[in-house]
């Protein structure tokens, strides 16, 4: 087949396809030529400012304006409602806002004759209750326009609120805005392009509207006749004068898409994506885990409260106030949650606690987060905060804020507006809202950057004032959807220490889901692990370590973990073979078997000796942890096992991707947690 050639690289045009683009534009643009050809340009003039035509379009702008301004006073909730709420019918609803862009005008005017003239359906309620008459009047040439265009106005905003994720309307929520505050001061400037653009179709339409008009409300000059009416009585007098009025509207049609430019085919913030940060320092490597942080040292839940071992916080650390406590609360607030539906557990938590929420992927965490505020239908939580039972109460009303994964920063507010949103929902005065939003941004090294919107700084930074907004709200119950991992090795350490700090003198409880068991150490006083929505654990970090019961939680830690059942001599496991072990199990009971990576040994030949525990294998992958190397062992008759060594130890034995070795890991070595 062949193919055009275009003057940029990339894939060729088939001709098949080109051939048919091109005659589809010919047929677009032809009758729109037919105007600009037919056109005597001399007369245009004196043709637009005759007194019919401008008395027409005095009347049409009229008319378009009051139909634009009724398409917004009742469209915009009506695609709110289409984008944002399931309810029975909605397929209904929609095509019935989609009926008049397909119905043929004529077919619409009869239709508004039947509901609102004075024989319709309202028309004689109207007429005698008001004295309101609708056909042949002015109003009636305006609720004919609204009928037509209104629809453009609902699709074009329908689309940009589906493109708006729903986290920021309900992070804006969670900081105590009222649900007509949040669509004001959120929803609506987030989705302001396909607002401005479905208003300028809106707009357009309603002035360029003829069948509806003409049929509901008549053609009197100066009272419905239109400018489209107006070119309709010129082509039977003075063709010539209606191809200028028609050229009039032509080039107002033509100005409102080339000032659009798209626009109502763009999702919300599209515009700003891919861009990089204008300003600020760079982006923030994520760091999960806690290796890097504790000198290569294996990772482990401390005694909880305070800073786990290898914690640097000196290293670099921006001078800020971050080291300055927060005015102790008069107030506390002590946590009951029953929460059932995918998640089934009861927390319960005194003034000042808080609580580290581990698991896998899928385990529940956010979800658990979502339903304490009552923001998804997987999870139910009764909640009490202190002496208050909020269960009943909206999200706005709960005094629980939220900080999700990605912040959620509003875009169209700069870093210190964000941060004052929540004492600015709460009734606090401007100033006092903005200055003690500009502490927190202080606090959290970020102040500098408080009049720059969050398209300009880093994504760790927009992490560190969002983890600010939140606060600043003062709450009652804090949520943290993994609140440091956009951050860096030092920044995370210094944003820890701040929000440590804190947590010190903080009235209520907190939550805070990670995968990083430094986090856990330095911030929490219990750690909560999920599995499939169920509690598996509940305690302080230090019993967490020492007898983990999720073979998740184990391996965050950096040990092995096998499942199985308890035997005679030890652990039996689920492929076959047994684990012996020091203190075996009474038989029957589900356990895990926990075995430190330094607790395996590495040979070339089968060991002899006090080892109990023998296995053949072969390495799949060698990796740095710190100054020592991990070993990940595959068997034939064990689990996949991850041993660590010294370099030095490697170099001796000439291991490398694929060697064969043997493990052996002594009976003392291998800790059983029943689960």
């Amino acid at each position: 087949m062949k193919r055009l050639r275009g003057r940029t690289t990339g894939p060729r045009t088939p001709l098949a396809l080109a051939i048919p683009a091109l005659l589809a534009i010919a047929f677009l643009m032809l009758p729109l030529l037919g105007i600009l050809v037919r056109t005597e340009w001399g007369e245009l003039g004196a043709h637009l400012t005759a007194e019919g035509t401008t008395q027409a379009l005095k009347l049409s702008l009229v008319v378009s304006f009051w139909a634009l301004g009724i398409s917004l006073l009742l469209g915009v909730p009506l695609a709110w409602l289409l984008a944002r709420v399931d309810f029975p019918g909605k397929a209904v609803v929609r095509s019935l806002v989609l009926l008049p862009m397909v119905l043929p005008p004529t077919v619409g005017g009869v239709a508004l004759l039947l509901a609102f003239g004075r024989r319709g359906l309202l028309g004689p309620w109207l007429e005698d209750a008001f004295g309101i008459t609708l056909p042949f009047h002015t109003s009636g040439a305006v609720i004919a326009a609204a009928f037509v265009a209104m629809p453009f106005l609902v699709i074009s905003l329908e689309g940009a609120l589906g493109g708006l994720r729903p986290r920021y309307e309900e992070t804006a929520a969670s900081l105590g805005a009222s649900p007509v505050r949040v669509f004001c001061t959120v929803t609506l400037p987030m989705v302001a392009p396909g607002l401005i653009a479905g208003a300028a179709l809106t707009w357009a339409r309603a002035l360029g509207e003829f069948g509806a008009t003409i049929t509901f409300a008549g053609n009197l000059p100066g009272t419905t006749q239109t400018l489209p009416l107006q070119v309709y009585l010129l082509l039977q007098d003075s063709p010539e004068a209606a191809t200028s009025v028609s050229l009039l509207l032509l080039a107002i049609a033509m100005a409102v898409l080339v000032a659009l430019r798209g626009r109502w085919m763009s999702a919300p913030g599209g515009r700003g994506r891919g861009r990089r940060p204008a300003g600020g320092l760079p982006d923030e490597a994520v760091a999960f885990g806690g290796g890097a942080e504790s000198g290569g040292g294996q990772p482990g839940f401390g005694s909880g409260g305070g800073p786990g071992p290898g914690l640097a916080y000196g290293l670099g650390l921006p001078e800020a106030v971050a080291d300055e406590p927060s005015p102790p609360s008069t107030e506390r607030w002590s946590l009951h949650a029953e929460v059932s539906g995918f998640n089934q557990l009861t927390l319960d938590a005194e003034p000042g606690t808080t609580i580290a929420v581990v698991g896998p992927n899928g385990a529940g965490k956010t979800t658990l987060l979502r339903a304490l505020l009552s923001l998804t239908p997987r999870a139910h939580a009764e909640l009490r905060l202190g002496d208050t039972d909020v269960t009943g109460l909206p999200p706005h009303r709960r005094h629980v804020a939220w900080v999700p994964q990605d912040g959620a920063l509003f875009p169209h507010m700069s870093a210190l507006a964000n941060t004052a949103y929540g004492p600015r929902a709460l009734r606090v005065p401007r100033a006092e809202a903005r200055r003690r939003a500009q502490e927190w941004l202080d606090r959290l090294g970020v102040g500098h950057l408080a009049h720059r919107r969050p398209a300009q700084i880093s994504g760790g930074q927009a992490q560190r004032v969002a983890l600010a907004r939140a606060l600043a709200a003062r709450p009652r119950l804090l949520l943290l959807d993994e609140p440091l991992a956009a951050l860096d090795q030092t920044t995370r350490a210094h944003v820890r220490h701040t929000l440590r700090t804190h947590l010190d003198t903080f009235g209520g409880v907190c939550l805070i889901v990670t995968h990083d068991p430094v986090e856990a150490v330095s911030l929490a006083d219990r750690v909560l692990v999920l599995d499939q929505g169920l509690a598996l654990q509940d305690e302080p970090p230090a019993e967490v370590t020492r007898h983990p019961r999720s073979p998740w939680v184990a391996r965050m830690l950096g040990r092995n973990a096998w499942p199985g059942t308890a035997g005679p001599e030890g652990l039996v496991l689920p492929g076959g073979g047994t684990l012996v072990t020091a203190e075996p199990l009474p038989p029957g009971t589900e356990a895990l078997a926990i075995i430190a990576p330094e607790a395996v040994s590495v040979h070339r030949d089968k060991p002899t000796g006090s080892p109990r525990n023998v296995w053949p294998g072969t390495i799949r992958e060698i990796t740095t942890s710190g100054s020592r190397l991990r070993l990940l062992i595959t068997s034939p008759q064990a689990p996949d096992l991850v041993a660590e060594i010294t370099p030095q130890a490697a170099a001796e034995l000439g291991l490398t991707d694929g060697t064969s070795v043997w493990t052996s890991v002594k009976a003392t070595e291998a800790t059983v947690v029943p689960t």
